[in-house]
């Protein structure tokens, strides 16, 4: 059992949850619907829990060369790879099922490209060949808001889209964060990140640039009339510290605690994020 609930990486699934959420509470300004909320989670939560599952069968190669990863379920054989894909695929269709009959086609729709960003287009295609696997990934990880955005409101409009590129901006700088502090780990299993591409120094202008992308759309639910002002100064507020730890970045002398230090932010910038979206004023 504790294998199987390993592969499906819960906290992945559960830093996707939080954002997951704060579209649905974006949305739920005028009424919030527990129960629609609850099989939005559960839903969502078994299709991510299904993209994890077949990325680790298909990174069980390169896992093996990373420190982190190596004691991987897959890497160390407790489940087969035909289990490995048949629970994939049954977490898959129970997600996918429980979206449309509990949401609407719209969510799953949504999901389901999130699902075929994720695991083909960033996992096999591009993760291992091109420091674009990053954006591409950036696309995967910024479906989960959108998720909970249309399971209310059942439309793909400006909120949709802006929740959209608040997730995708956030993505890049907290995952070249990592690239960072992870280089040797990336580096061991060839994995062409931004930092072994090019360099840290590079690597740094772009997350200073993605840093303040993130900043300008942060701020836009509230500009579009989405959100209010209490979220306004909020998201502000963490933009601007992260823009601040960002500048910071070039004077550091020891990159490895200053990349965890953008990573712990970003955790932190987005769970608030996420929560205060649910403030109506």
């Amino acid at each position: 059992m504790k294998n199987y609930l390993s592969i499906i990486k819960p906290g992945i699934i559960f830093g996707n949850i939080v954002t997951v959420s704060g579209g649905f509470f974006l949305a739920s300004h005028q009424h919030f619907n527990f129960s629609l909320f609850l099989i939005t989670l559960v839903g969502m939560s078994l299709v991510i829990a299904c993209g994890c599952v077949f990325n680790n069968y298909i990174d069980r190669d390169i896992d093996s060369l990373m420190e982190r990863t190596q004691n991987r379920v897959m890497v160390k054989g407790l489940i087969s790879g035909k289990v490995a894909i048949l629970y994939a695929i049954v977490l898959g269709i129970a997600g996918f099922l429980t979206l449309y009959y509990g949401t609407n086609l719209l969510t799953t729709i949504v999901a389901a490209v999130g699902l075929f960003v994720y695991v083909v287009a960033y996992t096999i295609m591009t993760k291992r060949h091109s420091n674009l696997g990053t954006l591409i990934g950036g696309i995967a990880g910024a479906v989960p808001p959108v998720v909970g955005y249309c399971a209310v409101t059942n439309r793909f409009d400006v909120g949709a889209i802006i929740l959209f590129f608040i997730l995708f901006f956030w993505q890049l700088p907290h995952f070249y964060a990592i690239a960072i502090f992870r280089l040797k780990d990336f580096s061991a299993a060839c994995i062409p990140v931004l930092p072994i591409q090019k360099n840290i120094r590079y690597t740094k202008i772009s997350m200073l640039v993605y840093v303040v992308a993130f900043t300008i759309t942060a701020i836009l639910p509230t500009v579009f009339g989405y959100a209010g002002w209490v979220y306004f100064i909020v998201a502000l507020s963490l933009g601007l510290y992260w823009l601040y730890l960002s500048i910071k970045g070039f004077k550091s002398v020891d990159d490895q605690k200053w990349s965890r230090q953008m990573f712990g932010f970003s955790i932190l910038a987005i769970t608030i994020l996420s929560m205060v979206m649910a403030v109506r004023f």
